[in-house]
């Protein structure tokens, strides 16, 4: 098992709505069947930025004008290995939204997001978006779909 992947995760924001991707048209997917930001694994000599920009062009045809780093989760799985995850959000972007080949895209209205099938953590991570809150740090462990720890900033929050 390697030391972990890196990949990004940008939650693009328009008119009080999210684009998410419900991903379920790829074989052998983490994601089957969940919602998830677009987003993807890093390119080698990319840097977190380079990889949100080319992943939500490549999987939305939505082109990020500007954008703001908003932090690292750290998934540690049982199953999947760990993953490290750089968190973008943008309100600002342009182009047409395209077919993605990895699931359905859909403006999803923030209030309803949680009412997603959504990885548990997921909602942790939501949640501090909602709230603008400074760049931070968040460690999930999961047992198969089952989130047993969440440490934010080096602080335990699950279990309590």
């Amino acid at each position: 098992m390697t030391n972990g992947r890196n990949t990004t995760l940008c939650h693009l924001e328009r008119d009080g709505k999210y684009l998410m991707l419900h991903r379920v048209k790829k074989a052998n997917d983490e994601n089957q069947d969940k919602w998830v930001g677009p987003g993807g694994k890093f390119e080698a000599g990319e840097s977190p930025e380079e990889c949100a920009l080319r992943e939500v062009r490549e999987e939305t045809g939505l082109t990020m004008l500007d954008w703001e780093y908003r932090g690292i989760v750290t998934f540690v799985s049982d199953e999947w290995g760990t993953e490290y995850m750089h968190l973008f959000d943008s309100e600002d972007f342009s182009g047409e939204i395209r077919d993605c080949d990895e699931g359905d895209l859909e403006w999803i209205h923030r209030r309803r997001l949680l009412e997603l099938t959504l990885w548990e953590g997921d909602r942790i991570f939501l949640r501090l978006l909602e709230t603008d809150c400074p760049f931070f740090s968040l460690k999930l462990r999961y047992e198969g779909d089952h989130l047993v720890q969440a440490v934010l900033d080096g602080r335990q929050l699950l279990p309590e």
